[in-house]
C-alpha cells in the first residue's frame, strides 16, 4: 500500500503527498493556487480514465498524439455532494475512419467499465471512516 497524507500548512492550506515524492496543494473551493478536495476527486476520475485508456489510444492514433481528459460534475446549489461526475475525452481521431473511431470508443469504455480504480469506486459507493484522537 502507498503511503499517503494530508497535512496542514497554513489557514485553509493542506498539501496531499505519496511515498514517491509527488505532491498536491490542496484548500477550500475557489482558493487560488490550489484544487479543492471536490476538484482532486473529478481530477482523480479523469485521470485514471486517462491512464487506463492511453494503451489503447496511442496504439491507434500514434505514440506520440496528445490527447485531454475534461472532467465536470454535477452539484445541486449548497450541496456537500456530488450527483455525477462526467469525463470525456479530447483526442484527434480525424485519421480515423467512422467505423475505427467507434471501436475505439467501445475500446476505451470497456477498460475504463473493467479498470479504472476510481470510477469504479465511486459508482460502487464505498463505505468511508475517519479518526479522530479522543485522549
Amino acid at each position: 500500500m502507498t503511503g499517503l497524507e494530508v497535512q496542514r500548512t497554513g489557514r485553509h492550506e493542506f498539501v496531499g503527498r505519496n511515498d514517491r515524492g509527488a505532491e498536491v496543494r490542496l484548500g477550500r473551493a475557489g482558493q487560488d493556487g490550489v484544487f479543492s478536495p471536490a476538484e482532486l476527486l473529478q481530477v482523480a476520475a479523469a485521470g485514471c480514465a486517462g491512464v487506463t485508456a492511453e494503451e489503447l489510444i496511442t496504439r491507434r492514433i500514434g505514440e506520440d498524439s496528445k490527447f485531454r481528459v475534461e472532467v465536470s460534475a454535477d452539484r445541486r446549489e449548497g450541496a456537500s455532494e456530488l450527483d455525477a461526475v462526467h469525463v470525456r475525452f479530447d483526442a484527434d481521431v480525424s485519421a480515423l475512419d467512422d467505423e475505427q473511431r467507434q471501436a475505439l470508443a467501445l475500446a476505451v469504455d470497456r477498460a475504463i467499465e473493467r479498470l479504472c480504480t476510481v470510477s469504479r469506486t465511486l459508482k460502487k459507493a464505498i463505505p468511508v471512516t475517519e479518526e479522530f484522537p479522543t485522549a
